[in-house]
C-alpha cells in the first residue's frame, strides 16, 4: 500500500487540476471574456457615442453596464464609476420627466422644477469631472492595451 500511495496522490492531483480546468472553461487568458465582450460591444459603443456627448453616454449605458460585468479588477473600479455616473444622469433625467436630447442646460424645458434642474446639472457635472474623463480613459486604455480593440471612446 505503501508504494501505491504516491501514485494515488498523483491521480488525485491530476483529477483536481483537470476539474479546475474545466470548471474554468480551460480559458488561460484571465482577460478573454472581457476582451471577447468589448469586441462584441464595439460597435453599439461607437454608434450609440455618434448622437453626441451626453445622449451617446445613456445610449452607451447598457453596453457599458456589460462591460463593467465582465472588467478585470484592475479596471472594475474604473468602470463601475462611469456606469454609476452615466446612471446618475439617467436617473436625474427620467425623474424629472425630461427628454435627455432636448434638455439644454441654458434652456431648460418650461415648467422644469428647480430641484429637478439642480439635480439634473449635478450629476451632469460629475459625470463631466476630471475624476470620470479619467477613468474612461483608463477603460479605453484597457481595451487598446489588452484588447487590441478600441471602445470607440
Amino acid at each position: 500500500m505503501r508504494r501505491r500511495l504516491p501514485l494515488l496522490l498523483l491521480v488525485v492531483a491530476a483529477a483536481v487540476v483537470a476539474g479546475l480546468l474545466v470548471l474554468r472553461g480551460g480559458e488561460d487568458d484571465p482577460f478573454a471574456g472581457y476582451c471577447s465582450e468589448v469586441a462584441d460591444r464595439r460597435e453599439d459603443v461607437g454608434a450609440a457615442l455618434s448622437a453626441g456627448a451626453t445622449t451617446g453616454l445613456l445610449r452607451a449605458l447598457p453596453s457599458f453596464e456589460a462591460l463593467a460585468d465582465r472588467s478585470p479588477d484592475d479596471i472594475r473600479d474604473d468602470w463601475r464609476l462611469v456606469v454609476t455616473r452615466i446612471s446618475d444622469l439617467e436617473d436625474a433625467l427620467d425623474d424629472a420627466g425630461v427628454d435627455p436630447a432636448a434638455y439644454r442646460v441654458e434652456d431648460p424645458p418650461p415648467g422644469l422644477a428647480d430641484d429637478d434642474r439642480l439635480a439634473i446639472e449635478a450629476a451632469a457635472v460629475r459625470l463631466g469631472s476630471p475624476e470620470t474623463a479619467t477613468a474612461l480613459a483608463r477603460v479605453e486604455q484597457q481595451a487598446r492595451d489588452v484588447c487590441k480593440t478600441p471602445l470607440s471612446l
